[in-house]
């Protein structure tokens, strides 16, 4: 089977667009398609399946930046664990920010419920007189 692809096909096979394939390459989350004759971008089944694998890692909520950190080692350590290891690690930071962003909330929504009870009370007060 022929390895190399356009990027048409490749956006075809990955479910991304030109401009996402482009905008990966300019970020480095994917080498440059290989140019050959009149400029013409071929890409590998190794930049398919680092697409496929950018959209995993989205599914879990890392950030660009965060994949592109973690990335290259799903494709150099055959087992996994290297990768596996940064990503519950990151995954961890997600959950400790998203307490901590929960614990502000709650805060904030203390906050608000003594609002509307101190205007309430002083509504009840003006009924009252």
């Amino acid at each position: 089977m022929n390895d190399r692809m356009r990027i048409g096909e490749l956006t075809e096979r990955a479910g991304v667009t030109p401009r996402t394939v482009r905008y990966y390459e300019g970020i480095g989350l994917l080498p440059p398609g290989e140019r050959e004759g009149h400029g013409q971008h071929y890409y590998t089944e190794e930049t398919l399946a680092r697409l496929q694998k950018i959209d995993q890692l989205k599914t879990l909520g890392l950030s660009l930046d965060e994949i592109r950190d973690v990335i290259d080692l799903y494709f150099t350590d055959p087992s996994g664990v290297q990768p596996k290891q940064k990503i519950l690690a990151m995954l961890r930071q997600h959950l400790s920010e998203a307490d901590q962003r929960i614990g502000a909330l709650q805060q904030f929504r203390a906050d608000l419920q003594a609002n509307i009870e101190r205007f309430e009370r002083w509504f009840e007060e003006r009924e009252h007189h």
